[in-house]
């Protein structure tokens, strides 16, 4: 039985990668693609999920729609300095990769949501589409099975000492997203800094076929470099899917910090002790590093 899951997504290289994995497998059912701005501008990332989406000759199949400009409180600042100007640097996709669906990504997400039974939910980039359905739509909440969201860190951040870049661009947004009562998974740097495509895995990927080539161009333009490898935080949340086993978790209740020196921080009640035993989130705190290189090049030499 497949997965039916909805990426709401701000491709950036790592998000290119992820919905790779996601289109491509499977077990997964991928019912609508959502962009948000975050690592570029949202016509830039909206622009960029299209691409991943004809690249795999999906165009008919699966929606893309455009969301948020800019987060709900907090100035945008993006991560072009990482992932390049047009988010997607190191490989040409062309210019005819079609135009996002004429729905917001809030109506997209509501009627996708509510058309099916116990969708999955995968948010790679800032919440804030998220935060804004929740607040139009509070109904779609019962339909969700639950949030695979990449973002957050209870061990250090990489945008302050303690701050996310996904919880950091919209601080405002995470907390709706983590006060909303839905299942949360969160999958953050905690494991993300331990999930690199090492040096051996992308040149694996430079001769394996057009999706390699593809993804080895993207990833040597990617300017986030963690000891021997490159780190695929996005592709973690479909690995999660895939193979919650690789993974260790903590339930633990998460508190977003919204404003201060600490902004876009994730606090953690790691004793349990502020409320009442309650959580409202599986936090992954360690992974099978070797397991996730395998897996990605396996999934890599099936496709085109």
């Amino acid at each position: 039985m497949t997965m039916k899951i909805i990426m709401d997504t701000d491709p950036g290289i790592d998000d290119a990668a992820a919905l790779t994995m996601a289109i491509n497998d499977p077990a997964i059912d991928l019912k609508l693609v959502t962009a948000v701005a975050g690592n570029v501008t949202v016509d830039k990332t909206t622009a960029n999920a299209l691409k991943i989406v004809h690249f795999f000759g999906k165009d008919k199949e699966i929606p893309v729609a455009m969301g948020a400009q800019q987060p709900l409180i907090k100035p945008f600042e993006d991560a072009a300095r990482i992932h390049g100007a047009s988010g997607m640097e190191g490989y040409d996709f062309g210019d005819d990769y079609g135009e996002p669906i004429k729905k917001s990504a809030v109506e997209a997400l509501h009627d996708a949501i509510m058309a099916e039974d116990e969708v999955i939910l995968v948010p790679t980039g800032s919440y804030t589409n998220i935060a804004l359905l929740f607040s139009q739509y509070p109904e779609v909440k019962s339909h969700i099975k639950k949030i695979v969201a990449m973002g957050g860190s209870i061990s250090g951040g990489n945008m302050t000492s303690i701050a996310e870049f996904n919880v950091f661009t919209d601080p405002d947004a995470a907390k709706i997203m983590y006060n909303s009562g839905v299942p949360i998974v969160t999958v953050g740097l905690d494991v993300t800094l331990k999930a690199l495509i090492t040096s051996e895995t992308l040149n694996a990927l430079k001769t394996m076929n057009e999706t390699g080539k593809m993804l080895y161009g993207l990833i040597s333009h990617y300017n986030d470099v963690s000891g021997d490898g490159h780190p695929m935080h996005d592709v973690n949340t479909i690995f999660y899917l895939l193979h919650p086993e690789a993974y260790t978790t903590k339930k633990l209740w998460v508190d977003i910090q919204t404003d201060g020196p600490a902004i876009g921080g994730m606090v953690a009640d790691i004793r349990g002790a502020y409320h009442d035993g309650k959580t409202n989130a599986e936090v992954c705190v360690d992974i099978d590093a070797d397991a996730f290189n395998k897996w990605f090049l396996e999934e890599v030499s099936h496709m085109k």
